[in-house]
């Protein structure tokens, strides 16, 4: 449905909320990525649109799930053009609020080489100043899905674990009842996704605690993270990282390694372990973010084994790779199956 002006109108119970970053990327393509102290020349200057949640989101609505984003942007042409991009895609924006006339809509630097290899520096007011309302949790209730990832401010992370814990503890109390209302509880929440997306250093002071992190994975239903994100925050690598948080009561986790493939965690304790896909190359920059929103909608939304989803997650984030920005190659869940069946 659209409005009068053609745009696609809010959907009230969105399927999957995306709650965090939608920022402005700046990306300079170089001749190389320096090393410390090196150098290197800007080749091409462009802007583009990014932010974890706001790209998971979008790979969802790609492959057809209906999604909605809260997040928080200044009051300026950036601001303009993300919320336009996240309205073109057929996205739910209505909880990306706008900051003071003088805060800055937060922007991530992206410098990529001529492989598609990229450094990303994140900067910005917007992001870290948001924080949920009401409104924002009722519609997080409402969901099939709700995701988050750490460069969410620590107050909204530790809302949501707080939501989620409330609806475990609700559940616990229901099931010792013998009858039941049949109404939904106003403590329910959806299944919590949640991305640790970078390293403990970069969060410092900005995004989500670690001892959040802590309080968030008993209650988390898939913990994705990079291996370098995940060996800062548990000091182990991705074999080792899945079976620490197993042991640590996550139910389903995925450690990605780039182009070596990732490790999954499943329900039942197994780990698997997901190869990648070669393809020709053009900038990585959300490759993560393309694979959790493929493994969301294939193994969370889809109910697919965990070698099947993994595969999907897999082949989503390198059709993304094949074109510039986050997420400029983003699949349809129909150009995903095609990739497939020829491989």
């Amino acid at each position: 449905m659209n409005d009068s002006d053609g745009s696609p109108t809010a959907r009230e119970d969105p399927e999957v909320v995306a709650v965090g970053s939608a920022v402005e990327d700046r990306v300079y393509a170089l001749t190389n990525l320096p090393e410390p102290d090196g150098g290197a020349f800007v080749r091409e200057e462009t802007t583009a649109v990014g932010g974890v949640a706001a790209n998971v989101a979008a790979g969802l609505a790609q492959l057809g799930r209906e999604t909605a984003v809260v997040s928080r942007v200044g009051d300026d042409a950036a601001a303009d053009r993300i919320l336009a991009d996240l309205r073109e895609r057929g996205i739910d924006a209505e909880r990306v609020r706008r900051g003071d006339p003088d805060e800055a809509t937060s922007y991530s630097l992206i410098l990529r080489d001529p492989e598609g290899e990229r450094m990303i520096v994140a900067g910005g007011e917007s992001v870290p100043n948001l924080r949920l309302t009401d409104a924002d949790c009722e519609c997080l209730r409402r969901a099939d899905l709700a995701f988050t990832s750490a460069y969410a401010p620590d107050p909204v992370t530790s809302a949501l674990v707080d939501l989620a814990c409330a609806a475990a503890d609700s559940s616990d109390s229901e099931s010792g009842h013998s009858e039941s209302s049949g109404s939904e509880s106003s403590d329910s929440f959806p299944p919590l996704v949640f991305d640790l997306a970078g390293p403990l250093s970069e969060l410092e002071d900005r995004a989500t605690r670690p001892g959040t992190i802590d309080d968030l994975l008993p209650v988390c239903d898939l913990f994705v993270a990079g291996e370098v994100s995940a060996r800062s925050y548990l000091g182990v690598g991705p074999r080792e990282a899945v079976e620490t948080l197993r042991a640590r009561g996550v139910s389903r986790a995925a450690i990605t390694k780039g182009e070596a493939g990732a490790f999954l965690l499943d329900e039942d304790g197994e780990s698997h372990e997901i190869p990648s896909f070669d393809v020709p190359v053009a900038d990585t920059t959300g490759a993560g973010d393309a694979f959790t929103a493929g493994l969301a909608h294939a193994w969370l939304l889809g109910n697919r084994s965990p070698a099947a989803a993994g595969r999907f997650a897999a082949a989503t984030a390198a059709l993304n790779c094949t074109a510039e920005n986050a997420r400029g190659g983003l699949p349809t869940a129909d150009e995903v199956e095609a990739f497939l069946d020829g491989r």
